[in-house]
């Protein structure tokens, strides 16, 4: 069966021959049906993040798949439904976190994570997953079901947000999303509805998709070159929540200027080494005398995966329309890696989903 996969010692994405596989005990077999492309898969295949299995020559890539089940193996699936998988496995049997069902919350060299480091992605035509991996979801969704793990890093974010300000009344009315590349476009159609004021930073100029999108969905668009986000809380307003979806270390520090006093901010954003001057002062003081926090968010869960499902369910389809620019097959998988400025979200397509 075919893969896409990064070998080693290569900057680009190819084709490659593997086994199918026989689902082991507890295990089900699933058709790939889509794999969505993200910033992750670049970093991978640029060799900025991730790894590969350990005494492969190669590692599969994918970790936003959808897919249907082939062989439910004993589980507790049927032929036919409609499943996502999560990302991170244990990489000697289990462990702690995930024996209590956290694998999101373990640190590095606790997990493996497929399609990104030390185990084999979501990006071949068939693989199989323990039982316990892999979320049911509508077969309505089984077009977007890609969307659905993007989806879940943000919500577990939003969790942790909301946890962080658990100790007293939060009712927070601002919030801004630091970037407008697919995962921040998600979270600013995520948010709509909870925020009574909603903006998006970017670096975009005008005409430009993403813009329009922010847009439509009722949120204000800041553009970084003329508003900073050390700016935003002057030019704009103070905002109760900001969501850093860039990977640019500043923002991790500018984000605390940008909070309302009890406000809190959610870094995702993984960037590389850099070093410059930070006034750790003001920034200590700033936090301690009006409340503020920086949490950090990394991964999600099943539980995210449910709420993804469910948030995925309710999106607008002019969004989604708006948001996926393209869905490429096997025969022109490169066009999907093909990073521009008219590429937001797009996705590999393995096989076509027959309807029940």
């Amino acid at each position: 069966m075919r893969a896409i996969a990064v070998k080693r010692g290569e900057n680009k994405p190819s084709l490659v021959e593997k086994p199918r596989p026989s689902p082991g005990p507890g295990e089900a077999l699933v058709r790939t049906l889509r794999v969505g492309v993200d910033g992750t898969d670049h970093e991978v295949i640029s060799g900025g993040h991730g790894g590969h299995p350990e005494g492969e020559d190669h590692l599969v890539l994918g970790h936003e798949a959808v897919g249907v089940v082939e062989d439910p193996n004993g589980t507790a699936f049927e032929r036919g439904d409609i499943v996502v998988p999560t990302v991170r496995r244990p990489p000697d049997g289990d462990n702690e976190y995930f024996e209590r069902g956290e694998p999101d919350m373990a640190p590095s060299g606790e997990y493996h994570e497929r399609g990104i480091v030390g185990a084999h992605g979501f990006m071949v035509e068939y693989f199989t997953s323990p039982e316990e991996y892999l979320v049911e979801i509508p077969d309505s969704l089984a077009s977007l079901g890609f969307l659905v793990e993007p989806l879940s890093i943000s919500e577990k974010a939003v969790e942790l947000a909301y946890a962080s300000r658990s100790s007293f009344t939060w009712e927070p009315e601002s919030t801004i999303v630091l970037g407008n590349g697919s995962l921040g476009l998600l979270t600013v159609a995520l948010l709509r509805e909870d925020f009574d004021r909603l903006y998006c930073l970017g670096r975009r100029e005008r005409p430009d998709p993403t813009i329009e999108i922010i847009e439509e969905l009722g949120a204000t668009y800041v553009n970084s070159r003329k508003t900073p986000v050390s700016e935003v809380a002057e030019v704009h307003e103070p905002m109760d929540f900001v969501y850093e979806a860039t990977g640019y270390a500043k923002h991790a520090f500018e984000s605390v200027d940008a909070l309302a006093p009890n406000g809190v901010a959610a870094l995702l954003g993984v960037p590389g080494p850099w070093e410059f001057e930070v006034d750790g002062g003001s920034l200590h003081r700033e936090m301690v005398l009006h409340n503020k926090a920086l949490v950090g968010s990394v991964n999600s869960h099943v539980k995210h995966f449910e709420a993804a499902t469910d948030t995925l369910a309710e999106l607008p389809s002019w969004f989604v329309d708006s948001l996926v620019t393209g869905i490429h097959g096997l025969d022109d998988f490169e066009a999907a890696f093909v990073d521009d400025d008219t590429t937001i979200k797009t996705a590999v397509q393995f096989s076509e989903h027959e309807e029940r």
